[in-house]
């Protein structure tokens, strides 16, 4: 399955693909794969109990079809498997590649990881754009995902999180973190020193912490572009959500107060902030509104201006009919919809509420 052009370097490119019932998707990020400017020299579908045509898609399309083997762990237990079979068979300095499913890379996307791989870095990750479908919350999630990119492009690739959607790791960065399992260094995860930790809900931000807490640098570079599946009704968006922000919440309990949590910390505390102020402007206005003594102060109308001209330009990736429709403000909706979605989260860890993926 090789890409345009062969490598410069000796290190060699393996992509796993954990995979469940992907069979509507598997084709088009296999082919984006197969587009690279940049050669893999292999590709593992990890077909993790999948009941549709996943595995013989993936077949026929040159990649090796990995079953996982009675995996109750989703999408972290799968990974393990892989990793545990796949890491004794490649050198310290190869380049593991693990993307989801759903998802494609741009085509250059392995030669600018590998780049990147070679300055130092422990761990690149893709900047993401949000894929057709969905109607208007597949819109505001692509809207939503390219004011990350612009946030990210800004701080010059600094992220917060090794996102899942696709990233490359080292085989050595890879296997320290598995002995950093199995010495206590880090969080057991599997209890078998699996790279993944099986036991939370967001595996890749734990993977992130991880990372970090052995010294190593992480980067989402601009150039490192995908795109990947949004989420199709407003039901689904709030569960994907609550496991994001839930399993954010944990992981910082889990790994407590360090030279790494601490700005983490510092988020979750500025985003609870942001919950209270706006539940007390909702409610403010809810008030106001009963009472009838509704006034426009011009602070407020300042500030309102301010936060119109921001969305609008933080859409600008979009192109300038976003740009127009973002100043009509429509996706405070989302906002809203978010910040609701963050404090069902946090009362959830807080009572220890039953997980759901």
């Amino acid at each position: 399955m090789g890409g345009k052009h062969a490598r410069t370097n000796s290190a060699r490119v393996v992509v796993v693909v954990p995979a469940h019932d992907e069979e509507h998707r598997i084709g088009d990020t296999l082919a984006a794969l197969r587009r690279q400017s940049v050669s893999a020299d292999r590709i593992v579908v990890v077909n993790d109990n999948c009941t549709d045509r996943t595995g013989e898609i993936a077949e026929a399309a040159g990649a090796t079809v990995l079953v996982t083997e009675n995996n109750t762990a989703r999408k972290a237990g799968a990974l393990n498997q892989a990793l545990r079979w796949l890491l004794p068979q490649l050198d310290a300095d190869d380049v593991v590649l693990v993307q989801d499913a759903d998802s494609a890379l741009d085509e250059r996307f392995t030669e600018h990881g590998l780049r990147h791989l070679r300055a130092g870095f422990g761990a690149v990750c893709g900047v993401f754009r949000g894929g057709p479908g969905g109607g208007f919350v597949g819109h505001l999630q692509r809207n939503e995902y390219a004011r990350y990119a612009r946030d990210v492009s800004r701080m010059n690739g600094k992220c917060l999180v090794v996102t899942g959607t696709a990233a490359m790791f080292p085989v050595g960065v890879l296997r320290a973190v598995s002995a950093a399992r199995l010495d206590g260094t880090l969080p057991d995860g599997d209890g078998q020193g699996g790279v993944y930790d099986t036991t939370v809900l967001t595996e890749d931000n734990e993977l992130t912490f991880a990372l970090l807490h052995l010294g190593h640098r992480v980067v989402s570079p601009a150039e490192c572009a995908l795109e990947t599946e949004v989420m199709e009704s407003w039901r689904a968006l709030w569960r994907q959500r609550l496991r994001w922000k839930r399993g954010a919440v944990e992981n910082l309990v889990q790994y407590g107060l360090t030279r790494v949590t601490w700005k983490y910390w510092g988020r979750q505390a500025f985003t609870a902030l942001g919950v209270l102020v706006s539940l007390a402007y909702l409610t403010t206005l809810g008030v106001l509104a009963v009472t009838g003594e509704v006034h426009l102060e011009p602070l407020w109308l300042w500030l309102s201006l301010i936060f119109v001209v921001e969305r609008v330009v933080t859409v600008r990736q979009r192109g300038w009919r976003r740009m127009l429709l973002a100043a009509s403000m429509y996706e405070l909706l989302l906002d809203y919809f978010l910040q609701a979605c963050h404090a069902k989260a946090y009362l959830d860890a807080l009572r220890r509420a039953q997980r759901a993926w």
